[in-house]
C-alpha cells in the first residue's frame, strides 16, 4: 500500500498537541520536556511500524498517553511512559537505553509493562497467568497498571481491524481481567467502557439492540433531563448553591445485566438512566450542602427510601463519595439522582489518580487506608501463591473486586469495611491473621453468635479467641473474603505438606516410568483430568493411592486423543480445501476450523444450542469437542483462559434436524389464553410442543413449555407472535 507519508506526520504532530493540551495538571517546562524527549524516542521506535489497521503505529501510544493525561488523570512520568510502553518489546531500544535516558523509575515501569505485553502473546494455557502478573505489580508502582489499562481500553476501541476470533480472545480477556481490575481503582468510566466494547465483540446482537433502544429514546431522555432541571435548578439557585446538572444513559452492559438479571425486556429496565447533580464547596462545608440539597430535592419529588445510599459518611473502600437517592420524578418515573461535589465527581471519574490532587484540606485519611489496606490484602495473597494454584489466586483476588461492602463496628467503635457476606470469622481474620486462627466465635451487639453468623450493616462485632483452637476445612466453606481464605489454606496446607511431598515424589517416579516429563502444564492437564483444584489434591491422592498406575493409563490414553485434535487445528490451512456440502440428507450438522473439518462432538451441557445459534468448538481434555453458544455463560471464561483449545464452528445444514429447548411465559390469565399460546405454537409456527406447564395465582399465569425448534429464526418469529397475545407480559428462553 502507498501511504502520504507528509500528511501522516502533519497528523502525528497534531495529535501530540493534543495529547499536551489535554492534560490534566499544569506542566511546567521540565514536564513538557520529559514528555517530547519520550514522544522523540516513541517515535523513532515505531518509525516503521503499522498497526492492523494500516495506520502509523506511533497513534497507538500517543492514544494511550491521552487516556493517561485525560481520562486517568496522571502526570508526567505516567504519560511519558504511556508513549514508550511499547518501546522495549518493538524496537531495538533495551531497558538500559531507557534508564540512561529517563532515569530508573521511568524504565523499571516501562520494563514491568514490556513483561505483561510479552505474556499476553505467548501461548499460555491459563491467561489469569497474566492476572498473577499485573497484581504482581502493585506491589511495584501502581502506574504500571494504570498504563497497561489505558492501553486495553485504546485496543478495544480500536478492535474492528482484528479477526473476529481474535476480537473475541481480547474481548473475554477484557472483561475477565482488566474491567474488575478498572472497577476497584475507582475508573468508573473505564470500567463501563470496557464491559460495553466487550459486549459489542462476545454479543454483538444484544449489543446492537440495546444501542438502538437508547439512541430512539435519546429525545425523550433530554426532554425528561431538562423537565426534572428546571424544578430544581431554582430551588437550588435560591439556596445561593452553585449546581450544574447533568443526565446521562446507564451503561449498555449495565442494563443487559439487569435484563438478565430481572428477567425483562429492555423497556421494563426501569432506570436506564441517572441524573446527576455537582455542587461547588469549600472542604469544611462538602458534607452539609450534600444533604441540603437532597433535602430540595426530596421536598419536588417523592423519594424511595430503601435506595438511599450514603457514600459521604462513610466511602466506598475505592474511595468513592457520593450521595444516591432514586425518586419519583417527571412523568411518575423512578430515576437514581447522584449528589456529589466537583472533588468527588473528579474521583469518582479518575479514580485513586484523583486522590494526589486533593491531600490538602479534605479528610482523606480514611479513603487512603481503606485503599492501603485492600492493596495489603492482595499483597498478603501473592505472598501465598506457593501453596496456590492460579484458578484459585484468580477467584480469591476477584472476591474482592466486584463485591459489595458491609459496614461494622469494632468494641471500640471504629469502622470496618468488608465484603457483602463475610462473617465474624472474616472479621476476625480482617482485625489479625493470629485473631483469625484461634477464632472460637462472636458477640455480635452483646449476643453470643458461632463464627458463621453473616455480619449485617451496623452490627458492633466482639470476637471470642483461645489458645486451642486451630483452623478447621469447614472454614473455607463460609469465609467471604480473600485474606481468610489464603489463610486458612496456608495453615491446612502446611499440615499435609510432608504427604504431599511423598505423593509428588510417588507421581514423578509414576510419570518417570511412563516416559512423560513431569513439569507445571504436565500437572496442570493432570488436574484437570481428574477433576481436581489442586495439585496438591493431585499429590495427595497418589499418596493414599486413590489414584494408581492404572488412573495413570487411563489419562495418557486421552492425552493422546486430546493432542492429536489440537495438531490438527495448528497446522497451517489448506487454502485448497475446503467443505463441500454433499448430497445426501443424512449430513454432518456442523464442521470445524478453518478446513471446514467434519469431526465428532458434543453438546455442551452449560448452554442450549440450536441451529443457527452462534457457536464455537472447545477441545476438551477426556471429552472431545464440546459446541458452545456464543452466548453461553461460560463462553468468556473459555475463551480467556484456554483460547487455544477455542475452534471455530458453523452450521452446515440447520434445516435438517430438530432441536429441543425451553420457554417461560408469563402474563394476565384469562379464558381462552392457553388455547391462544397452543394456536400459535402448533398452529401458525407448525412446532412440535413435547410439555406444557401453566400456573395461575391471582390472576398471573406463568408457564413453561418444551418445544421442538428447527432454527433460530423460527423460534424468533413464535416470540414475536406470542408477545402479540393479548395478556403476555414477559417471554423468554431458558
Amino acid at each position: 500500500m502507498s501511504y502520504d507519508l507528509e500528511q501522516e506526520n502533519k497528523e502525528i504532530l497534531a495529535r501530540y498537541k493534543d495529547l499536551i493540551s489535554n492534560t490534566y495538571r499544569t506542566l511546567d517546562e521540565e514536564n513538557n520536556k520529559l514528555i517530547r524527549k519520550a514522544f522523540d524516542i516513541a517515535l523513532d521506535a515505531h518509525k516503521d511500524q503499522r498497526r492492523k489497521s494500516g495506520e502509523p503505529y506511533i497513534y497507538h501510544p500517543i492514544a494511550v498517553a491521552k487516556i493517561i493525561a485525560k481520562e486517568i488523570g496522571l502526570g508526567a512520568t505516567s504519560i511519558a511512559c504511556a508513549l514508550l510502553h511499547d518501546v522495549i518489546e518493538d524496537s531495538d531500544y533495551t531497558y538500559e537505553d531507557l534508564k540512561k535516558i529517563f532515569g530508573e523509575r521511568i524504565a523499571g515501569i516501562v520494563n514491568s509493562l514490556t513483561k505483561i505485553s510479552i505474556m499476553n502473546h505467548q501461548n499460555i494455557s491459563v491467561q489469569s497467568e497474566n492476572y498473577r502478573k499485573l497484581l504482581l505489580t502493585l506491589s511495584e508502582d501502581f502506574r504500571v497498571i494504570l498504563i497497561k489499562i489505558a492501553d486495553r481500553l485504546h485496543n478495544m476501541r480500536t478492535l474492528d481491524s482484528m479477526a473476529p476470533d481474535k476480537q473475541k480472545k481480547i474481548a473475554s480477556e477484557t472483561v475477565y481481567i482488566y474491567a474488575p481490575m478498572a472497577h476497584r481503582l475507582g475508573l468508573y468510566n473505564i470500567k463501563s467502557e470496557l464491559e460495553d466494547l466487550s459486549l459489542k465483540y462476545n454479543n454483538p446482537d444484544v449489543y446492537n439492540e440495546i444501542t438502538e433502544k437508547l439512541e430512539l429514546a435519546k429525545d425523550n431522555r433530554i426532554r425528561y433531563i431538562d423537565e426534572f432541571t428546571k424544578e430544581v435548578s431554582e430551588r437550588l439557585k435560591d439556596e445561593g448553591l452553585n449546581t450544574s446538572i447533568k443526565g446521562r444513559a446507564k451503561a449498555i452492559s449495565s442494563i443487559y445485566r439487569k435484563m438478565l438479571k430481572q428477567g425483562v425486556s429492555f423497556e421494563e429496565v426501569f432506570d436506564n438512566y441517572a441524573i446527576r447533580i455537582i455542587y461547588k464547596s469549600d472542604a469544611k462545608n462538602e458534607k452539609f450542602l450534600a444533604w441540603k440539597i437532597y433535602s430540595i430535592v426530596t421536598d419536588v419529588y417523592h423519594s424511595n427510601p430503601s435506595r438511599m445510599r450514603d457514600w459521604i459518611t462513610q466511602p466506598r473502600s475505592t474511595g468513592y463519595e457520593s450521595l444516591h437517592l432514586t425518586v419519583l420524578g417527571p412523568d411518575r418515573k423512578w430515576i437514581e439522582v447522584q449528589i456529589r461535589s466537583e472533588r468527588m465527581d473528579d474521583i469518582a471519574e479518575k479514580g485513586v489518580a484523583a486522590h494526589y490532587k486533593y491531600k490538602e484540606g479534605y479528610k482523606q485519611s480514611n479513603d487512603d487506608r481503606n485503599f492501603e489496606k485492600w492493596v495489603t490484602e492482595i499483597r498478603d495473597v501473592l505472598e501465598q501463591q506457593q501453596n496456590l494454584s492460579t484458578s484459585e489466586l484468580l477467584d480469591n483476588i476477584k472476591l474482592n473486586l466486584y463485591s459489595k461492602e458491609v459496614f461494622v463496628f469494632t468494641p471500640k467503635g471504629e469502622i470496618k469495611i468488608l465484603p457483602t457476606n463475610s462473617t465474624a470469622l472474616d472479621f476476625a481474620f480482617s482485625v489479625h491473621t493470629d485473631l483469625g486462627m484461634k477464632c472460637l466465635g462472636a458477640k455480635i451487639n452483646g449476643k453470643l453468635v458461632p463464627i458463621s453468623y453473616i455480619l449485617q450493616n451496623g452490627d458492633q462485632v466482639d470476637i471470642l479467641s483461645s489458645q486451642n483452637q486451630k483452623p478447621k476445612f469447614d472454614w473455607l466453606d463460609f469465609v467471604a473474603t480473600s485474606k481468610a481464605k489464603s489463610k486458612i489454606k496456608s495453615y491446612l496446607n502446611s499440615e499435609k505438606n510432608s504427604f504431599v511431598e511423598e505423593g509428588k515424589e510417588i507421581l514423578q517416579r509414576k510419570l518417570r516410568h511412563a516416559k512423560i516429563n513431569f513439569n507445571d502444564e504436565e500437572i496442570n492437564k493432570l488436574q484437570k483430568f481428574f477433576n481436581l483444584k489442586t495439585s496438591q489434591e493431585l499429590f495427595l491422592k497418589f499418596q493414599t493411592n486413590e489414584l494408581d498406575a492404572s488412573s495413570l493409563r487411563k489419562y495418557i490414553e486421552s492425552k493422546n486423543v486430546f493432542n492429536n485434535l489440537l495438531s490438527r487445528f495448528k497446522r497451517s490451512p489448506n487454502k485448497n480445501q475446503h467443505y463441500e456440502e454433499p448430497k445426501e440428507i443424512n449430513l454432518d450438522m456442523i464442521v470445524f476450523g478453518k478446513d471446514e473439518e467434519k469431526l465428532n462432538y458434543s453438546y455442551a451441557k452449560c448452554c442450549t444450542v440450536i441451529p443457527g445459534d452462534k457457536i464455537f468448538g472447545f477441545i476438551t481434555i477426556s471429552e472431545g469437542i464440546k459446541v458452545h453458544s456464543d452466548n453461553c455463560p461460560n463462553a468468556i471464561n473459555l475463551r480467556a483462559q484456554y483460547d487455544y483449545r477455542v475452534i471455530p464452528a458453523k452450521w452446515v445444514n440447520e434445516e435438517s434436524f430438530k432441536n429441543r429447548i425451553k420457554i417461560e411465559i408469563e402474563g394476565l390469565d384469562r379464558m381462552g389464553m392457553i388455547n391462544d399460546i397452543t394456536t400459535v405454537i402448533s398452529g401458525a409456527m407448525g412446532m412440535d410442543m413435547k410439555s406444557m406447564s401453566i400456573e395461575s395465582n391471582d390472576g398471573i399465569f406463568t408457564g413453561n413449555i418444551n418445544l421442538e425448534v428447527k432454527h433460530k429464526g423460527q423460534l424468533e418469529e413464535t416470540f414475536k407472535k406470542l408477545k402479540a397475545i393479548d395478556g403476555i407480559s414477559r417471554i423468554r428462553r431458558i
